[in-house]
């Protein structure tokens, strides 16, 4: 499938798509991960990897761009949610080396930055060691992708 948009939905019980995520969620609260659930979840799902990554952030380095928040994955496929500050299932890095979600925090009077909390629905349970970065991750998952989407929210300082 590669990565193209599915009808697989995400959504958070704490804020709407295209809204504020709330303080509590972000590295000036309690920095701690939202809860997340999705819905139509596509035929032949075997897990799920879950990532959040910031593309406003003003950062290019290695080939990539923006700041990686958030990367987890081998979630079985019989999971429909992540609870709140969640420390279940395998974690990955983020851009602050440390392989736990790190909350938004963008630079002070940077603007309105965006976050897309990204959703896989993968066709199989690939049991991936913990501490890839985004960019492994993805590499890894691409030929497993049976289904994707997004939620979008937002931050400012």
């Amino acid at each position: 499938m590669g990565f193209a948009l599915s009808k697989l939905q995400l959504e958070s019980p704490a804020f709407k798509a295209q809204g504020e995520i709330p303080s509590k969620h972000t590295g000036e609260g309690q920095d701690i991960s939202p809860p997340l659930h999705w819905t139509n979840v596509p035929d032949g799902t075997r897990s799920f990897a879950v990532i959040c990554h910031d593309p406003d952030a003003p950062l290019v380095s290695a080939g990539t761009y923006g700041f990686v928040h958030w990367v987890v994955y081998n979630i079985p496929g019989s999971v429909t949610n992540l609870s709140e500050g969640t420390t279940e299932y395998t974690r990955g890095r983020n851009d602050g080396n440390k392989e736990a979600y790190m909350g938004p925090m963008p630079p002070q009077g940077h603007g309105r930055h965006h976050y897309f909390f990204w959703l896989f629905a993968l066709d199989r349970e690939l049991n991936l060691e913990s501490g890839l970065t985004l960019w492994q991750l993805l590499e890894r998952i691409e030929p497993h992708v049976v289904g994707m989407n997004r939620l979008v929210a937002t931050y400012q300082r």
